[in-house]
C-alpha cells in the first residue's frame, strides 16, 4: 500500500485570506475617505505652507489633466476642490485636512502655455520648492491623461522628484475617454517609462472621476500612508 504524501497545499484558502486582507484595506480606505475633509489653507508662498505634522500626499499633473476633479471623486465630494474647463485656474498649493490623520495637497498644474511667463515661474519655483523640502510629504501622486500619455512636461517633473527623492505614483486619468485596447497600451507604454526612474511607484493605476473606476484601490493605496485609523 502506498505511503500518504505530503498533504496538497490549499491555494483555494491561501487567496480567500489574500482577498480578506485587500477586502479590509479597501473597507478602511473607504472610511477614511468618508471621513471629514476640510479645506485648511491655500498658500502662493513657500512660508505659508502650514506645519500639522501629518502625513502628505500632493496631486501633480498638467493642466487640465483632471486633479480637482479626481479628489473630489476620492472623498466622494462635489466641491472639495474648485474644478474648471479653463486650464490653469489652480495658482496656489491648497491643502485639505482629511480625519486629522491625513493632509491632501492640491498642486498647481504644469504645462500651461498661455500663462505669462512670471507668473509661470511663480508656480514652478513654489512647487519645486514644498516637493523638494517637505518632511511631511509621503508621496505624489502624478497624474497623466490617458488619452496622451506621458509628456515632456511630465518627464521634466519625474526627473525632479526623483533628484530630490521624492517617490510619486503615476495614475490615470480620464480611463473613460478611450477604449480599452488604447487604455491598455497606454498603461503598458507608461509602465515601461516608469521602469526607468527609481522614484515610482510600482502601482500604476487607471481611473475615472465620473465613472469612479480604480478609485477604491487609489483610496487604499494612500491610505497605507495616513495616521492609523481607529474603526472602532
Amino acid at each position: 500500500m502506498a505511503e500518504p504524501g505530503p498533504p496538497e497545499s490549499d491555494d483555494t484558502a491561501t487567496d480567500t485570506a489574500d482577498d480578506a486582507v485587500d477586502e479590509q484595506a479597501l473597507e478602511a480606505a473607504r472610511i477614511l475617505f468618508a471621513g471629514q475633509c476640510d479645506f485648511l489653507r491655500g498658500v502662493v508662498s513657500i512660508d505659508g505652507i502650514p506645519t500639522s505634522g501629518m502625513p502628505e500626499i500632493a496631486f501633480a499633473g498638467r493642466s487640465n489633466v483632471g486633479k480637482s476633479s479626481l479628489l473630489n471623486a476620492l472623498t466622494n465630494r462635489k466641491t472639495l476642490a474648485r474644478t474648471s474647463n479653463t486650464p490653469g485656474r489652480t495658482r496656489e498649493i491648497n491643502f485639505f485636512c482629511l480625519a486629522e490623520t491625513l493632509m491632501l495637497v492640491d498642486l498647481p498644474g504644469y504645462g500651461y502655455a498661455r500663462a505669462s511667463k512670471q507668473l509661470v515661474r511663480q508656480w514652478t519655483g513654489l512647487v519645486n520648492d514644498y516637493l523638494r523640502g517637505r518632511s511631511e510629504l509621503r508621496r505624489v501622486v502624478l497624474l497623466i491623461d490617458a488619452r496622451h500619455g506621458i509628456k515632456d512636461s511630465d518627464l521634466r517633473v519625474m526627473e525632479m522628484l526623483g533628484t530630490a527623492g521624492v517617490s510619486y505614483q503615476a495614475t490615470l486619468t480620464k480611463a473613460d475617454k478611450i477604449t480599452a485596447a488604447k487604455l491598455k497600451a497606454t498603461h503598458a507604454k507608461v509602465a515601461e517609462t516608469l521602469a526607468k526612474h527609481t522614484a515610482a511607484h510600482p502601482q500604476i493605476l487607471a481611473t475615472s472621476a465620473r465613472t469612479g473606476a480604480g478609485m477604491a484601490e487609489l483610496r487604499a493605496s494612500l491610505a497605507a500612508l495616513a495616521e492609523p485609523v481607529d474603526l472602532q
